[in-house]
């Protein structure tokens, strides 16, 4: 008898793990479905997303840009396409993410998941507004009129691009940074204690991490991304705080 009830706990945990499975391949299936949604719907716009918003900082900026590859232009197109459909599908994403979680969450906490996707999704976007807005100009401006005069700076337009979009998305993910102390914090590995009292330390890292993202030696830029750094990882702390004290009630 002892034999059966183990051999039907044993069935029921290897169905619930593939059920589990199951979830996971939904999740990242309704993913990638309003990625690629988010990409035709950029295509539609492709034209104005390239020439009014990604190249307005060269325009800006007077920097000479040219392709050097055939159907060069056609193969960026379809990237952008594709990065800004991942862009705009964020709280998607986010979303699907937190229904596969939310099993696991207590009744508490569930009621807070829409707040969560909300946050999380301003977090990144405002992390890639930031970088288009403020890091881009100064980093540009800095690439553009750097060097001697006898040499002029033209720059490919893939390595333009590049650094457009790689620039946005890890500001998008360097703002994560308090979406992050609350994950640790639920998990029991991070405490706001142990925050305030790293805090000098954090301050050096947070300078070697603007120096290491920012595309330029510009020391503007890398200031511009190290203060909004530095009030990020305050916010995190508060963030950590609450967390804890809502884990603890």
């Amino acid at each position: 008898m002892a034999d059966t009830n183990l051999n039907s706990f044993d069935e029921i945990k290897e169905m619930t793990f593939l059920e589990h499975l199951e979830e996971m391949r939904w999740t990242i299936i309704k993913s990638l479905i309003g990625i690629v949604l988010g990409a035709i719907i950029c295509w539609i716009f492709i034209d104005f997303i390239i020439n009014e918003i990604l190249l307005r900082p060269a325009r800006i900026n007077n920097l000479k840009l040219q392709n050097l590859r055939p159907f060069g232009q056609l193969f960026l197109f379809l990237q952008v396409a594709l990065i800004c459909g991942f862009i705009i599908s964020i709280p998607n994403v986010v979303y699907q993410i937190w229904k596969f979680i939310e099993p696991a969450l207590r009744k508490n906490e569930k009621k807070y998941v829409s707040l969560i996707v909300i946050f999380t999704s301003l977090c990144f976007l405002s992390g890639v507004a930031f970088a288009y807005f403020l890091m881009l100009p100064y980093a540009l401006n800095f690439a553009g009129s750097f060097g001697t005069p006898n040499i002029e700076n033209r720059f490919s337009i893939e390595e333009y691009f590049s650094i457009i979009v790689s620039v946005m998305l890890l500001a998008g993910l360097v703002f994560e940074l308090p979406m992050l102390s609350f994950f640790l914090t639920k998990l029991g590995i991070l405490t706001p204690g142990f925050m305030r009292r790293y805090r000098r330390h954090s301050i050096v890292i947070i300078f070697i991490l603007a120096a290491l993202l920012t595309p330029t030696t510009d020391p503007v830029s890398q200031l511009i991304l190290a203060v909004p750094l530095l009030f990020l990882y305050e916010v995190s702390i508060f963030i950590s705080k609450v967390s804890q004290r809502k884990s603890s009630e």
